[in-house]
């Protein structure tokens, strides 16, 4: 019955686009600001593998590490450029509500890097903002870009 209302509801796509509005215009801040204030990722990458997550003396995430050490750090500008432009087009997919579910889906991606890098700030609030956006699925999107995006695609490409 929830998911119902979550999913189908035009009440609840109306807390939709206020949720959305405020993640994207959150989302957009911080990734102009890192493309207009010539971010490196490089510093918080050495760091987050010079100071990984312990618990009790071990690594808590140790494919991580591994991954920001052997990849992530020899292409910090590569992911420079993906993380600042990233917070940019999520941003505008949630603000316009073009792509919602995968707009979210990578909002949540960006911040579990960033919460396995070490980062908590505002974080773990997202995440969860996020989820309910995946939760209501196309509902999501009802008053935006989705409201049109969505059945050409469907058509488009024979999806259900």
């Amino acid at each position: 019955m929830l998911g119902e209302f979550f999913r189908k509801n035009q009440y609840a796509a109306g807390m939709w686009l206020l949720l959305r509005l405020y993640l994207g215009i959150t989302w957009l801040t911080l990734g102009w600001g890192k493309i207009t204030g010539g971010f490196s990722a490089e510093w918080f990458l050495a760091d987050a593998v010079e100071n990984p997550v312990m618990r009790e003396g071990s690594l808590v995430y140790p494919n991580y590490v591994a991954f920001l050490e052997r990849f992530a750090l020899p292409y910090a500008d590569l992911i420079s450029f993906c993380v600042a432009w990233g917070e940019l087009l999520v941003g505008l997919g949630l603000i316009f509500g073009v792509l919602t579910s995968a707009a979210a889906f990578f909002a949540i991606v960006m911040n579990m890097s960033f919460l396995m890098a070490g980062t908590v700030s505002i974080n773990p609030w997202m995440i969860m903002l996020s989820i309910f956006l995946l939760v209501a699925g196309a509902n999501a999107g009802r008053y935006g870009g989705d409201h049109w995006v969505l059945p050409y695609l469907r058509a488009r490409f024979g999806l259900r």
